[in-house]
């Protein structure tokens, strides 16, 4: 898998990570059952902090995209290509409210319209 970075961004590293992993779900270069490399060898090779891959990982599981288990590391969950391609299309969704200078009340509004 290709994992990117870009230290000039102003995104934060650990959401760098997070987003390629995501999209590497959506575009199916991953698939459920796969295994991500261990938090410290990834860490060396995109020469980061450990602790930054770590929340990477951490927040890929809150999303419900792997399952992290002692010994067993980080592996992409069966729903994993549903959430990462909803995270993707709800971060487009907050840029582009925000570019229309919409708040974060008015978003959530127009969203459970569309809910229901």
């Amino acid at each position: 898998m290709l994992f990117r970075i870009d230290p000039s961004s102003t995104a934060p590293l650990y959401e760098q990570v997070a987003a390629s992993v995501r999209r590497a779900v959506s575009e199916e270069r991953v698939k459920p059952g796969d295994h991500l490399p261990p938090a410290r060898e990834l860490a060396k090779s995109l020469q980061i902090n450990v602790h930054t891959v770590l929340r990477a990982y951490a927040a890929l599981r809150d999303e419900g995209i792997i399952d992290l288990r002692r010994r067993r590391g980080a592996v992409v969950t069966g729903r994993a290509n549903g959430h990462a391609r909803l995270t993707e299309l709800a971060a487009e969704l907050v840029a582009e409210g925000k570019r229309a200078g919409v708040s974060l009340e008015e978003l959530v509004t127009i969203v459970r319209r569309k809910f229901s």
